[in-house]
C-alpha cells in the first residue's frame, strides 16, 4: 500500500515539474529579447575590456618612456664623464697638444715635373715619394719606400714629457692659413709651399713642418718651425731628436755587391763620405757634426741634408721579415738637430732628396752627394773615373744608343792607352827574339844554385839588347787603374739603366738567354758575359804563344793560370751588369786588332838587327845591376862557407 502511495506521489510530481516548465518556458520573441540584452552586456563588456587594455598599454608606454628618459640622462651623464676623463687622461698624457692627439688620418699628394709626393696628416710627414721618370724592372711605379712602414719622429721634451710627432694628427696649411683644398701640381718655373701643422691648446703655439716643392728639383726645403713654445719646452733642451726609417723597396732585377746600398753620411769634420757595412746588418753611432744622412740604393736614394749641422747621429741598416714581397732592406737613423730655447720662434732649415744617383745631379747641390756613387775607393780610381763619366756624358749628348756610345768610348780609351800598349807588345817581340839566348843561359846554369848567376845574367844580355826589365809589366800595370776604373764605372752608372742594346733589355743588369735551377750559384746564362769569356779564351791563347816560358820554369804555373781567370772571371760577371761584359768585350776585340797592327809595325829582323848594334855599344853599368852583382858575390861566399863546414 505504502508503495502504491509512493510512485503515485512521485507520478503526480513530475506531472506538475513538467506543467510547470511548458507553462513557465518563455516565448520566442522572449527569447529573442534576452539574447539581444546579453549580446548587448558583452559587447559592452568588450569594450570595458578594451578601454581597460588600451589605459593599461598607455599607463606602460609612459612608464616606460619615462624610465627611458631616466636612462638616457644617467648615460648622457656618463658619456659626459667618460669624455671628461678621457680628456683629463690625454690632458696628462700629452699636455698642451693633447688637442692633436685625435683626429682623421689624411693625405695630400704635390706632384712636380719628377715626383709625386704624398704628405699625411698623421705624423706629418711624407707618407709616399714616386719618381716619375723612372719605373721599377717589372715595370711597376717606382716607390722609394713602403708606405705602409715609413715613420719619421720628432721627439722632444715638453712639460714634464716627452713628445713624439709621429702620434699627432697635423693640420694643412698654406700661405698660413687653412688648407681646405686637395691636391696640387705645381707649375713649370713655380714652387709651392705646403705647412703641415701641429695645434696646441693655446692660440698661437703649435709646431710645424714646412715644406717647399720645386717644379723640376728633386731637392725640397724642409723646416720644423716652432711658434710660442718657449715655455713649453724645457728650457735646458738645447736639441731635438729624429728618428727616421723606411723599409726600402727592391727596384731593380739583380743586386750588385759593389753597389753600396747601405746607409751614407757626410761629416763636417771629415772631407770624405763614410757609411756602413755593405755586405751585412750594422749600426754605427757618429758623435761628429754632420752635414747629410742618406738611405741609398744602387741607384736611387733619400737623403736629409741639414742647412746648418746635425749634431750626432745613429744610423743601422737590417733585413728583416716583412710581408711586402718587394721588401728590399730596412735602414734607420736618429739624428739630434739643434734647437735654440732662447727664441720664441725657432727655425731649424733642412733638405730632402728623394731622386736618382746621378753623378751630375748630385754633385750640383754642392754637398758632396756624389761622393756615395761607388766610383772606387782609391783617389786614383775615383779621378780616372770622373774623366771617364766627363767623357760619357758628352757622348751621351748627342742621343746615340748607349751600346754605341760604350763602343766609341772603348775606342778612346784604347786609343788613349795605345803607346804602352805598343811599348808592351815590342818588349814581347824583344824576348822572343832573344830566345836562343836566354835557352843558352838556361843550359849554361840548370843548377838552383846557380840562380843568381842565371838572373845576372838574363840581366846583362837585357841591358845589352837596351832592354828595361820592367818594359814588359809596367805598361801593362799603368793600366790596370783604368781597369778597375771601368768595372767601378758601368754597375754605377744610371744613364745605363733600363738602356736596350741588341738583345739586352737593360744595361745596368744581366742579360739572361737561358734560366735553369741554381747551380754553382747560378741560375742564368748571360750572352754578353758568354762572349766576353770566349774572347778573352782566345787572347790568352794568343798571348801565351807570344810568351817566352821555357826560359823561366818558375812561370809555366801562371800560363794555366791564365787559362782559369776567364772561367772566374765568367763566375762573377755573369750576375754583373751586361754593359761591363759589353766593355770588356769589346776591349779584346780591339786588342785583338792592335795586336795585328803592332805585327805590321814591329819586324823582328829589325828589331835583332838592333839588340845586335846594342851589344856592340859600350855599356854603362846602373846602380841596379851594381846592388845585384854585390848581391851574387855575398852569396857565393855564403856558399863556400857553408861547404867548408
Amino acid at each position: 500500500m505504502n508503495n502504491k502511495s509512493t510512485l503515485i506521489g512521485f507520478v503526480l510530481i513530475a506531472a506538475i515539474l513538467f506543467g510547470w516548465m511548458y507553462f513557465m518556458s518563455p516565448s520566442k520573441e522572449q527569447i529573442a529579447e534576452q539574447q539581444r540584452i546579453q549580446d548587448s552586456i558583452r559587447r559592452v563588456r568588450l569594450e570595458q575590456m578594451a578601454l581597460d587594455s588600451l589605459r593599461q598599454a598607455e599607463r606602460q608606454a609612459e612608464m616606460q618612456l619615462a624610465a627611458l628618459q631616466t636612462d638616457t640622462a644617467q648615460t648622457q651623464l656618463d658619456s659626459l664623464g667618460l669624455a671628461l676623463q678621457q680628456q683629463n687622461a690625454l690632458r696628462d698624457k700629452y699636455g698642451i697638444f693633447a688637442v692633436s692627439s685625435q683626429g682623421s688620418d689624411q693625405t695630400w699628394t704635390i706632384e712636380n715635373k719628377l715626383q709625386k709626393l704624398t704628405f699625411s696628416s698623421k705624423g706629418g710627414f711624407l707618407k709616399q715619394v714616386e719618381l716619375k721618370d723612372y719605373k721599377t724592372y717589372d715595370s711597376l711605379p717606382l716607390i722609394s719606400f713602403d708606405p705602409e712602414t715609413v715613420k719619421f719622429d720628432l721627439s722632444f721634451f715638453a712639460q714634464n714629457r716627452i713628445v713624439n710627432t709621429s702620434q699627432f694628427y697635423f693640420q694643412p696649411y698654406m700661405n698660413g692659413k687653412p688648407y681646405t683644398g686637395g691636391d696640387m701640381t705645381v707649375a713649370e718655373g713655380d714652387s709651392v709651399v705646403f705647412a703641415l701643422r701641429l695645434p696646441t691648446s693655446e692660440a698661437n703655439k703649435y709646431l710645424e713642418y714646412v715644406y717647399t716643392v720645386r717644379y723640376d728639383n728633386y731637392m725640397m726645403d724642409f723646416d720644423i718651425r716652432t711658434v710660442g713654445l718657449k715655455d713649453v719646452i724645457a728650457s735646458n733642451a738645447d736639441y731635438m731628436t729624429i728618428d727616421w726609417a723606411v723599409d726600402l723597396m727592391k727596384q731593380e732585377k739583380s743586386t750588385d755587391r759593389f753597389a753600396g746600398e747601405t746607409v751614407y753620411y757626410k761629416s763636417l769634420t771629415d772631407k770624405d763620405v763614410d757609411h756602413l757595412n755593405e755586405q751585412k746588418d750594422s749600426e754605427q753611432t757618429v758623435n761628429n757634426k754632420l752635414k747629410w744622412v742618406s738611405f741609398k740604393q744602387r741607384f736611387f736614394c733619400n737623403v736629409i741634408v741639414a742647412k746648418d749641422e746635425f749634431e750626432n747621429a745613429k744610423m743601422a741598416t737590417r733585413t728583416l721579415r716583412s710581408n711586402n714581397p718587394r721588401y728590399f732592406k730596412s735602414m734607420a737613423a736618429n739624428i739630434e738637430v739643434p734647437y735654440d730655447i732662447t727664441a720664441e720662434t725657432n727655425v731649424i732649415p733642412m733638405q730632402l732628396y728623394f731622386g736618382p744617383n746621378h753623378f751630375k745631379t748630385l754633385r750640383s747641390y754642392g754637398i758632396g752627394l756624389q761622393d756615395q756613387i761607388n766610383l772606387g775607393n782609391f783617389f786614383l780610381i775615383r779621378w780616372i773615373n770622373y774623366g771617364v763619366i766627363a767623357v760619357f756624358n758628352w757622348l751621351s749628348s748627342y742621343g746615340w744608343n748607349y751600346g754605341i756610345v760604350i763602343l766609341i768610348l772603348t775606342i778612346l780609351i784604347k786609343t788613349l792607352l795605345f803607346p804602352l800598349a805598343f811599348k808592351s807588345y815590342k818588349s814581347s817581340a824583344i824576348t822572343r827574339v832573344l830566345k836562343p839566348e836566354m835557352e843558352a843561359i838556361n843550359t849554361k846554369y840548370p843548377k838552383e844554385e846557380d840562380a843568381m848567376k842565371k838572373q845576372q845574367a838574363v840581366l846583362n844580355l837585357q841591358r845589352q839588347a837596351g832592354v828595361s826589365p820592367a818594359s814588359g809589366c809596367l805598361p801593362a800595370l799603368l793600366q790596370f787603374p783604368i781597369l778597375i776604373a771601368i768595372f767601378r764605372f758601368f754597375p754605377a752608372s744610371i744613364e745605363l739603366r733600363q738602356q736596350p742594346f741588341l738583345w739586352a733589355d737593360d744595361l745596368s743588369t744581366y742579360d739572361s738567354i737561358i734560366e735553369f735551377p741554381k747551380f754553382l750559384g747560378m741560375d742564368h746564362l748571360s750572352l754578353f758575359t758568354l762572349l766576353m769569356t770566349i774572347t778573352t779564351f782566345i787572347y790568352t791563347y794568343v798571348n801565351n804563344k807570344q810568351m817566352d816560358y821555357s826560359s823561366n820554369p818558375q812561370m809555366k804555373p801562371m800560363k794555366w793560370m791564365m787559362y782559369l781567370m776567364p772561367i772566374m772571371f765568367f763566375g762573377i760577371f755573369n750576375n754583373y751588369s751586361s754593359g761591363l761584359s759589353y766593355y770588356y768585350m769589346l776591349v779584346n776585340i780591339i786588342t785583338f786588332i792592335q795586336m795585328f797592327i803592332f805585327r805590321k809595325m814591329i819586324n823582328e829582323d829589325k828589331v835583332r838587327a838592333t839588340i845586335e848594334e846594342n851589344k856592340r855599344k859600350p855599356q854603362k853599368k846602373s846602380n841596379f845591376m851594381k846592388r845585384l852583382e854585390e848581391a851574387q858575390k855575398q852569396q857565393a861566399k855564403l856558399q863556400q862557407q857553408q861547404k867548408k863546414r
